[in-house]
């Protein structure tokens, strides 16, 4: 080998031995600023859905009158970052039985108490969901060093569920007063001290409002944007031609939904709700009542999201609940349709507390559900103050099944939200005619006013689509649907049009 090669090699493996010290030298400063800087505690903890911010309870602080240090916005911002990141995490360690990642929200000192408790739940086949949907903190005292941080924490309303062998067991629904000490350890709070200082039981005491009006009414979308309707294209002409048509009519009430994801879920979007209320000046001007169906397309009802919906309704309804076109509140279109896919006492639950949480907010309008069948409205008709399903079965059967309902709610007003008929033709022509349509509202008119039944049709108009995440893509489910209208997709009233108010 001569020189020049010799050289060559020698200048590759200094080289070789330059880039192993700098790896070296590299990896000792990253584990240095890991431990000593605060590192990325989504990974640290293996809970990067705290990131996600899927818990985001109302949380209202007090701090006129710390003792101590002050605290300033920044500061303050931190604290509460942590202190419900702790409420996240020992949710988590109760529902999975596993105290994985809570010490890096609590002080070993504290995380005796929580440890027996998992401790004893696999003991016994026992897990717990829970949720808090708000606090209401104090900062009593700050340490002039900045470490120490002791709060009042009252009136958490607190939710929580346990199951046994998959069983639940109990269900609270409580306002809790807690004591609450923080302590400043690697750049993040801990929690050191959670004392429970009082606990109420929650219950629902709210008094039955009356439904203010004797609904001739139809469900409503624009024609050109069906389960669309708050789309930017829209104007509020649209919303004036067709509310006039319908007051002509003699129609007195529209039925309307606001899509949770549409609207922003958690974040309410400020041009949808100017849009929603140029639909309520358009429909108070036009003398028609309006009945706001919400979380259309809502469809989790998880403990862990109840946050999140609780936040979308405190956004939203105050921005409404004092508008003079507003009826009241349908909560959630047919949730008994979950009920195989999220069970039933997962959504009653959640519908449970969203009513609490509406009741809260708006105690002048009236609520209701809007089951898909006489046979479910019974459900949580003591939380509701009427009673409202939807029928398209036989109209032969509307009597007997209207009347056993009445029977078995006697206390409270009862109205059909959903009513209609296609008149798709099929591929063949050999299904429902215009025709039929309109000899089905005209039956069904003459049965709503002999039992004296407020009632709401489906709906205004025909369509040219439907989205898939009505009826999905089948066409036997898809294509009915876009005819059930009393005008067709060329704006021409259709013979059922004769029959539209009930």
């Amino acid at each position: 080998m001569n020189n020049f090669s010799v050289n060559i090699l020698r200048s590759g493996l200094v080289l070789l031995y330059l880039g192993l010290i700098a790896c070296v030298i590299l990896a000792i400063g990253s584990v240095y600023s890991y431990l000593n800087t605060g590192a990325d505690r989504s990974k640290m903890l293996h809970t990067e859905q705290l990131e996600q911010r899927t818990y985001r309870p109302i949380i209202t602080w007090d701090t006129t009158a710390v003792k101590g240090r002050s605290v300033n916005k920044t500061m303050l911002a931190t604290i509460e970052k942590d202190y419900l990141n702790a409420w996240r995490v020992k949710a988590n360690a109760l529902k999975n039985n596993d105290i994985n990642g809570v010490s890096d929200f609590y002080t070993k000192r504290s995380l005796g108490k929580l440890k027996s408790i998992i401790d004893y739940n696999i003991k016994n086949g026992t897990t717990v969901e829970m949720t808090t949907l708000e606090h209401h903190p104090k900062i009593e005292f700050m340490s002039e060093d900045g470490q120490i941080v002791v709060i009042s924490d009252t009136e958490v309303l607190q939710y929580q569920k346990t199951y046994q062998d998959n069983q639940i067991i109990d269900e609270q629904n409580t306002s809790n007063d807690y004591k609450v000490v923080l302590l400043l350890q690697d750049g993040h709070w801990h929690i050191r001290h959670l004392v429970s200082t009082g606990v109420r039981s929650i219950t629902s005491n709210f008094e039955t409002l009356p439904l203010h009006s004797k609904v001739r009414g139809i469900n409503y979308y624009p024609q050109k944007f069906p389960w669309d309707t708050f789309n930017d294209s829209i104007t509020k002409a649209t919303f004036d031609s067709d509310f006039k048509l319908l007051k002509n009519q003699g129609i007195n009430t529209i039925r309307i939904f606001i899509g949770y994801e549409d609207f922003g879920k958690e974040y309410v979007q400020s041009k949808k709700v100017n849009k929603l209320l140029e639909l309520l000046d358009s429909a108070h001007s036009n003398d028609l009542d309006v009945l706001v169906t919400l979380f259309d397309f809502y469809g989790n009802y998880d403990i862990e999201d109840w946050t999140m919906t609780t936040q979308h309704l405190n956004q939203l309804i105050p921005q409404i609940m004092n508008h003079p076109a507003l009826l009241g509140y349908d909560l959630k279109n047919e949730p008994d349709l979950d009920y195989e896919n999220r069970s039933r006492s997962m959504v009653d639950s959640w519908l449970e507390q969203m009513i609490y949480r509406l009741k809260l907010l708006d105690q002048d309008h009236p609520v209701t559900i809007g089951w898909s069948n006489a046979q479910a409205a019974t459900g949580l008709s003591e939380h509701v103050d009427f009673v409202s399903f939807h029928y398209y079965e036989d109209l032969d059967e509307l009597s007997n099944k209207w009347e056993k309902l009445r029977s078995q709610i006697s206390e409270k007003e009862i109205v059909i939200t959903e009513y209609g008929w296609s008149s798709y033709t099929g591929i063949l022509g050999l299904s429902s005619s215009e025709k039929e349509q309109a000899e089905y509202h005209k039956k069904a008119n003459s049965i709503l006013k002999e039992k004296k039944i407020p009632a709401m049709s489906w709906t205004l108009y025909d369509f040219n689509q439907v989205p898939d995440k009505v009826t999905g893509i089948l066409p036997w489910r898809r294509n009915p649907q876009k005819f059930y209208g009393f005008i067709d997709v060329h704006g021409n009233k259709k013979p059922t049009f004769k029959h539209l108010s009930n």
